[in-house]
């Protein structure tokens, strides 16, 4: 194959066509700027939107949290294992096993017409949250908390959580978070997914496979690096001498840079302000002077402005959410996403098969093993 068709981690090559999400201009879902998403819409809207490709009417929107309340039964089985898995594995290795599991007990497992996949995601996206919070109260001892109906995506999971009455601010913050992660068009975990289903795979199967994408410190674990890198600074004051110091060592910074934000992430400026709100609620100013002084030094010495991990990481820790909880809170709504593109791909189906360059060894002759 010739060199020019050649582009490391398929950089620039378009790979694919896709309805659900772009980003030419900004961030868009389905023709709906992620500006005007957060500002006026629900999590619950925006996953309707991403799903069925228009925003729900009052009635839809009515129907479509009845049957994820309906749906966010977890089969005691699944819970039973999470009450064996061992207290040391990753809330993402859970997440992985959790998904896969679940399609034992989903009675459409193997239809992959798109109703049927349709149905099989809104079922998901009521399950995970469940199971994510019930791992972690079963970390510390306390019984699982089950969903409350008539409460969001976001307060439930909250109140799952905690077992505690959630702030107007907190739920708010979180149905901001979840509509911000839902989707990100040809991202590593979404060319997953739809690589999965282009060989006629199964929904929950290309899930399974996105999650072990989403885990990498690369994609949604950065997030937790960023958390690591303001705990490392400590104060506001330290910040300008941490950051020149980590520069000039040459040492990566998480949460800045992006492959295809060159002129700075659209999700990460709405987040800014609602952080900043967020962090003068709680108390937590100084963390928040703090992140404006790494991200002035990193934008004026390197060029790189935040990307999403930058403030959703501090978000997440004005809200008491502990650092295991951040990646897999990406894959309670990204699941969205996910779920839209191999719906997607399924629809006008064909199999995702690259090529590769090679550079091995030349053709040889083979030599019997007394001669080599």
């Amino acid at each position: 194959m010739s060199d020019e068709l050649y582009r490391p981690g398929l950089e620039g090559v378009i790979a694919g066509e896709t309805a659900v999400c772009t980003i030419a201009g900004g961030l868009i879902y389905r023709g709906y700027s992620i500006e005007e998403l957060a500002e006026h819409a629900s999590f619950e809207e925006v996953a309707f939107l991403i799903l069925t490709g228009e925003l729900p009417t009052s009635g839809e929107l009515t129907a479509f949290q009845q049957r994820l309340g309906a749906g966010a039964n977890v089969p005691d089985e699944v819970l039973d294992v999470l009450r064996i898995i061992p207290t040391d594995v990753s809330p993402m290795d859970v997440m992985r096993t959790a998904t896969s599991m679940l399609a034992h007990w989903d009675p459409e497992v193997g239809n992959n017409s798109h109703e049927a996949n349709v149905r099989k995601a809104e079922r998901l996206l009521a399950q995970l949250p469940v199971v994510l919070a019930a791992r972690f109260r079963l970390d510390r001892g306390d019984e699982p908390i089950p969903p409350e109906p008539g409460r969001s995506l976001a307060a439930n999971l909250l109140w799952m959580l905690h077992g505690t009455e959630p702030s107007a601010q907190h739920v708010k913050a979180m149905d901001v978070s979840l509509i911000l992660y839902a989707e990100h068009e040809y991202n590593a975990s979404t060319f997953t997914s739809r690589v999965v289903v282009s060989t006629l795979s199964d929904l929950h199967s290309a899930i399974t496979a996105a999650i072990g994408a989403l885990k990498g410190p690369l994609h949604g674990g950065a997030n937790e690096r960023v958390m690591e890198v303001l705990e490392e600074v400590g104060t506001a004051d330290k910040a300008e001498a941490w950051v020149r110091e980590a520069l000039a060592n040459k040492i990566r910074i998480m949460g800045f840079g992006h492959r295809v934000y060159k002129e700075g992430d659209p999700r990460a400026r709405y987040l800014k302000s609602l952080c900043a709100e967020l962090a003068e609620q709680t108390g937590n100013q100084d963390m928040e002077r703090m992140a404006d002084v790494i991200e002035g030094i990193v934008g004026t010495e390197k060029g790189l402005p935040p990307n999403l991990d930058w403030p959703s990481a501090r978000l997440y820790h004005y809200m008491g959410l502990p650092v295991p909880l951040y990646t897999p809170l990406f894959v309670l709504s990204r699941v969205v996403g996910w779920s839209a593109h191999v719906i997607e791909q399924l629809d006008n189906n064909r199999l995702i098969r690259p090529r590769s360059r090679y550079t091995g060894a030349e053709p040889r002759s083979w030599l019997a093993i007394e001669l080599r």
